[in-house]
């Protein structure tokens, strides 16, 4: 993996660019691939990496049903990967997942592959990618889940309602100037079934200017740790025609799909220790739907999402002991547009990270004060509630 601020790869070293992209799209840390490699024939490699986030949780609450308070221990994310180049042109990436094992008495989650794609590396300013990964709209989504700023992403805010935080289809991408400007176009899935009006492609354009050093890859990081000044801002646009009925049993008022966001990321490394901050807007719109005559009973609670986030860090500039530190916070507003009113909240949270090894080895701590504009009298999830979360995060 090149250093980050070696400059845009020239066509001899495109095939290291290929694979860090391929890592950073799929969630994976970027700079904390250490797993074997292994040659195969005259061009190709395979790469191993397993990763592993551990926490310890207390909730508020217990479950939908249950308002009495909870402690559980369960693995975040537990996946092992596989990747590398086939040649020079062609790349592939495949990850297997088990997320969520032991929450909420859940034992032995099976495992599924999360992500599997193969990528062409055509040149610097024209890339495909061909298979299930990530979804290209938000750059939280984007960012890769082992380089947070904060403990994890919203919960809800950066993922779309079609596809979540991946989709199935094909994404053409690239970097410009010198890689000051990217760009990213994906076709994909997006809702599909029964429920749907006509099975029409889901579409998202995304771009991005850096101002100071570029972000290069597919992917981002919700910090590099100090090895980057840099000062991103982006737009993205997501579209499916058709995706709901307002009246569903009547099967009539077909509704279209589409939402905007707009992000701008900035980390700062100095002497006295490394700044971040990023903030984002997001709404999702499908005019409405759940007010419609009958709603589609099948229709995720984010149909008509809009919301915004905002969140900070600092980097101590020295070692405490054998690690370092670095504190963050997080604010977050979300606005469901459900009839009801629930759901409705606002999230206020504040942390640290002990980086023992940079990202491959780190403690991390998180305590979250989450308050919803309507108390659901039946969900206490859905009612105002504390949460603590201690981690432990591993990248071999």
């Amino acid at each position: 993996m090149r250093n980050p601020h070696d400059a845009i790869p020239s066509a001899r070293r495109r095939v290291h660019a290929a694979v860090a992209g391929a890592l950073l799209l799929a969630g994976f840390a970027g700079t904390a691939v250490a797993g074997p490699t292994i040659p195969f024939g005259k061009e190709g490699n395979l790469n191993f990496n397993y990763s592993m986030q551990t926490w310890g949780q207390y909730h508020g609450y217990s479950s939908p049903t249950d308002d009495g308070s909870s402690t559980d221990f369960f693995l975040r994310r537990n996946r092992l990967t596989f990747s590398g180049q086939y040649n020079d042109l062609v790349g592939f990436y495949a990850n297997l997942d088990a997320p969520g094992d032991s929450k909420y008495t859940k034992d032995d989650k099976s495992v599924f592959f999360r992500d599997a794609y193969v990528t062409i590396d055509y040149r610097d300013e024209m890339r495909f990618i061909v298979g299930r990964g990530k979804n290209t709209f938000t750059r939280e989504n984007l960012e890769a889940c082992f380089d947070p700023l904060t403990l994890d992403r919203a919960d809800a805010l950066a993922y779309t309602p079609w596809g979540g935080s991946r989709d199935t289809g094909v994404a053409m991408w690239g970097n410009l100037a010198d890689g000051k400007f990217s760009y990213r176009l994906m076709m994909a899935d997006g809702r599909e079934g029964d429920e749907v009006v006509k099975d029409s492609p889901r579409v998202t354009a995304r771009v991005h200017l850096s101002l100071l050093d570029p972000e290069y890859e597919f992917g981002y990081r919700g910090t590099y740790l100090g090895t980057r000044k840099v000062l991103t801002f982006g737009l993205g646009y997501d579209f499916q025609k058709d995706v709901a009925y307002g009246d569903y049993i009547g099967k009539t008022d077909p509704k279209d799909y589409k939402a905007w966001t707009a992000d701008v990321f900035w980390e700062q490394p100095t002497a006295a220790g490394t700044f971040t901050a990023s903030g984002a807007y997001m709404k999702y719109d499908t005019d409405k739907v759940h007010s419609g005559l009958s709603p589609d009973p099948s229709l995720p609670a984010s149909t008509d999402l809009e919301g915004y986030y905002v969140k900070g860090g600092y980097l101590f500039p020295k070692k405490i002991g054998p690690g370092r530190v670095q504190v963050f916070g997080r604010y977050e507003r979300s606005e469901y547009n459900l009839p009801t009113g629930f759901r409705d909240q606002k999230w206020r949270s504040a942390g640290f990270h002990y980086l023992i090894d940079g990202q491959l080895l780190k403690l991390s701590f998180e305590y979250a004060d989450v308050k919803f504009d309507l108390q659901n009298p039946t969900d206490p999830t859905q009612r105002d509630y504390k949460q603590i979360t201690a981690g432990l995060q591993f990248i071999f």
